[in-house]
């Protein structure tokens, strides 16, 4: 059976006010989305050729103190508004019963990009980060099953600098988003 989230649809917030209402974060947001240039020609082209589309609508569930939401969804925004669709913004707090739908490897992750069709019959989804940058992760939850582990607290520290390492220290992390997101639409479109 599939997922439908069709009583949360237009529920939420619009990008523009879940910018205006963050009370973390928001230069550090701003400064991303600001920043944010297309590096693949041939994903633009993609995203711009999705306008005038009303058979595919997006949800993000997401929270303005993530450090993953702060850096992906800039990037998510800009290809939606290449695509002219603008996301219904479910912030995570307020919807914990979607977002335990949604977990990722049994966690409240976000942001988490919700692809549905006009009836909320979900498509597909993409989050928390791209693949390359969220695989130290998920080596780390395979190797550190227990929480009480004496080294447990190190390797998490040790899993998420080498995430800051992967996402580095430009934009370049922005052209795997860009590219997981079409490849994800293409798949169902």
């Amino acid at each position: 059976m599939s997922k439908s989230i069709a009583n949360k649809l237009g529920t939420g917030i619009s990008p523009k006010q879940f910018i205006d209402g963050m009370t973390k974060n928001q230069d550090t947001f701003l400064g991303w989305y600001n920043g944010f240039e297309w590096q693949s020609a041939e994903d633009q082209t993609y995203f711009e050729s999705l306008k005038g589309r009303d058979d595919l609508l997006v949800s993000i569930l997401m929270a303005d103190w993530c450090g993953d939401v702060v850096r992906n969804i800039p990037v998510v925004f800009r290809a939606l508004e290449a695509a002219g669709v603008v996301p219904n913004v479910l912030i995570m707090e307020e919807n914990l019963d979607t977002m335990d739908e949604f977990l990722t490897m049994g966690g409240r992750s976000v942001p988490v990009v919700i692809w549905t069709n006009k009836e909320g019959t979900v498509l597909g989804t993409w989050g928390p980060r791209p693949v390359y940058v969220q695989e130290p992760m998920v080596a780390f939850k395979k190797a550190n099953p227990d929480r009480e582990a004496a080294d447990y607290q190190d390797n998490l520290k040790a899993t998420r600098e080498e995430i800051m390492r992967r996402y580095g220290e430009g934009t370049g992390y922005q052209a795997l988003i860009t590219k997981e997101l079409r490849e994800l639409v293409q798949s169902f479109n």
